[in-house]
């Protein structure tokens, strides 16, 4: 079957195979009656746009790049999966380069992707630390996701993890708990200081503090069965735990089994990131904080189609969090 060309739509309608294409791609002065009339007869026959002749009409190539320090893909994949969901509806395509936390592997990658005239690049990590800012050069904009860049008010979208820990104190305290500890990752990650803040400020509206202090230690499920040891040891009356990760909240979980304690009878169990492979596969099903991560993705892919037409964003914004409820913390 012959592919349906610009000069059929262009017959179809009645005008010139100029004003045909200046209608469809949103070029030249016409009249709203008149791109209508050509937008109808392109969808009549079925018309499909040439993308690389729309590239070069509008100076773009309908691509952008996505880097990322993320090898294991556990942050990334979520965050570039919602940015083609809001990319894809432009059909843009996305090139995603691991730079394996190497600054000179970056350098690279980014020069590759300025040489292919990328339309723009998101930059993402699995931490939301401050990063020295990315600049592929004049016309080439840059939006962050997951991760923010240090000294500079570019546009960067994170997700809530202050909000995070709010929720998941206020749903503990609402299911009856009072005696809630807190088992959190790293203290030098600024994710782990944000959900014990978010975390801690819920207790103090309840005139309540973490049961036991705030207990930071490392992102390991190993790290939550020795805390979750030295919590009921201090503290046996413990009736909920907020852990920090999905990890963590799994080696609480096997302490808590081991010490005869059952899980939400005696106490309440909630994990962060909502890690579907950790969180579905705990004993029983864990009850965790969502990053939102597609959102995060989606809205910082948003945030780069704006600058890309040149109405370019500044500053820092958060995805709200999602409690999902399971098991462990009913």
């Amino acid at each position: 079957m012959r592919r349906v060309t610009i000069r059929d739509v262009a017959a179809e309608a009645g005008v010139s195979i100029g004003t045909a294409s200046k209608a469809l791609n949103g070029q030249g002065k016409l009249r709203a009656e008149t791109r209508e009339r050509v937008a109808e007869a392109a969808q009549r026959l079925g018309f499909a746009p040439n993308t690389l002749a729309q590239a070069l009409l509008a100076g773009r190539s309908f691509t952008v790049g996505l880097i990322t320090t993320d090898s294991f893909g556990r942050f990334s994949i979520p965050v570039m999966l919602g940015a083609e969901d809001a990319l894809g509806t432009g059909q843009v395509s996305v090139f995603m380069c691991d730079t394996r936390d190497d600054p000179e592997r970056e350098k690279r990658y980014v020069e590759m992707l300025a040489a292919r005239r990328v339309d723009g690049l998101i930059v993402t990590g699995r931490r939301i630390e401050p990063r020295p800012p990315v600049s592929a050069g004049p016309g080439i904009p840059v939006v962050y996701a997951m991760t923010q860049p240090l000294g500079e008010d570019g546009p960067a979208v994170l997700p809530d993890d202050e909000g995070g820990g709010r929720a998941a104190a206020e749903h503990l305290l609402g299911g009856g708990r009072r005696r809630i500890g807190h088992i959190a990752g790293p203290e030098r990650f600024l994710c782990a200081r944000k959900r014990a803040a978010g975390f801690g400020d819920a207790l103090a509206a309840a005139d309540l503090k973490p049961h036991g202090g705030v207990r930071y230690g490392e992102w390991s499920e190993r790290w939550g069965r020795e805390a979750a040891r030295q919590l009921l040891a201090d503290h046996p009356d413990t009736d909920a735990i907020f852990c920090g990760s999905d990890q963590i909240a799994r080696g609480v979980a096997d302490t808590l089994r081991e010490a005869g304690r059952t899980i939400p009878g005696d106490v309440a169990l909630v994990g962060f990131d909502n890690w579907e492979p950790m969180a579905l596969g705990a004993q029983p099903p864990l009850t965790s904080i969502d990053m939102c991560l597609e959102e995060v993705g989606r809205e910082a892919a948003g945030l780069l189609l704006g600058a890309i037409a040149e109405e370019p964003a500044h500053g820092t914004r958060t995805v709200p969090s999602r409690l999902v409820v399971r098991q462990s913390g009913r």
